[in-house]
């Protein structure tokens, strides 16, 4: 299946969460390299690393990217691994939820990540307004980018994100909602905290995590 389409924009906010002394960065799914692109202006002495399953993108990647390997994060080779075990941050930007078994992966980066080191990641929110509404009347149909990504093959809200990387021994340092203006949302909100109420919910957490997009977190090995 073709991946999401390639652009040249970045994420400013997964970008401020990397911290900006990192020595060598993983980016695993670096696609165009417009992330590598942003933080060299940062720190040009850091060592950026992509990972990139489309070899289509590889040689965008390479434009601003240290250097960039074609590769499946899921099957990589434990000789590639042991070359990327002297990161001291990886950051998959919008790439977890593309894996078949994201907890695999994050077990096996936090089993050799330095004590220093951290793991940035955005993730979308599956609990966003528009796809319970999309839900609700049966128009789940999946599209070329977005949260309904076709590419995409886990689904994680506010609450399973924190247990995602609980659950693969991580502590979480910080975590951003990425919320934009959405015309209309008001009024389906207020029908979400109806439905809340009636299962017993806390209706007002219900409302507030049906609002981000995606989240963005900054996570370190449990020690």
């Amino acid at each position: 299946m073709e991946q999401t389409p390639v652009h040249d924009n970045h994420n400013p906010d997964l970008l401020r969460l990397i911290p900006k002394t990192s020595k060598c960065i993983v980016e695993v799914g670096c696609s165009s390299g417009a992330l590598a692109r942003e933080f060299k202006k940062i720190n040009q002495e850091t060592q950026y690393i992509g990972i990139e399953i489309d070899d289509g993108y590889v040689n965008l990647a390479k434009r601003y990217c240290d250097e960039v390997h074609l590769a499946n994060i899921e099957n990589m080779s434990d000789v590639l691994y042991q070359q990327l075990s002297k990161a001291d941050c990886w950051v998959f930007g919008d790439t977890l939820e593309h894996l078949q078994n994201p907890w695999n992966v994050l077990n096996k980066i936090r089993s050799f990540m330095p004590k220093n080191g951290v793991l940035a990641a955005c993730i979308p929110n599956a609990q966003h307004w528009s796809l319970q509404v999309k839900l609700n009347i049966g128009e789940f149909r999946y599209e070329d980018s977005g949260l309904l990504d076709k590419t995409h093959l886990r689904w994680f809200t506010r609450k399973t994100l924190i247990e995602l990387f609980h659950d693969t021994g991580f502590d979480i340092l910080k975590m951003h909602p990425r919320i934009f203006n959405e015309p209309g949302r008001d009024e389906y909100l207020s029908l979400l905290q109806r439905i809340a109420k009636r299962a017993r919910a806390n209706s007002d957490e219900a409302v507030n995590d049906a609002i981000p997009l995606q989240y963005c977190l900054l996570v370190k090995p449990k020690l």
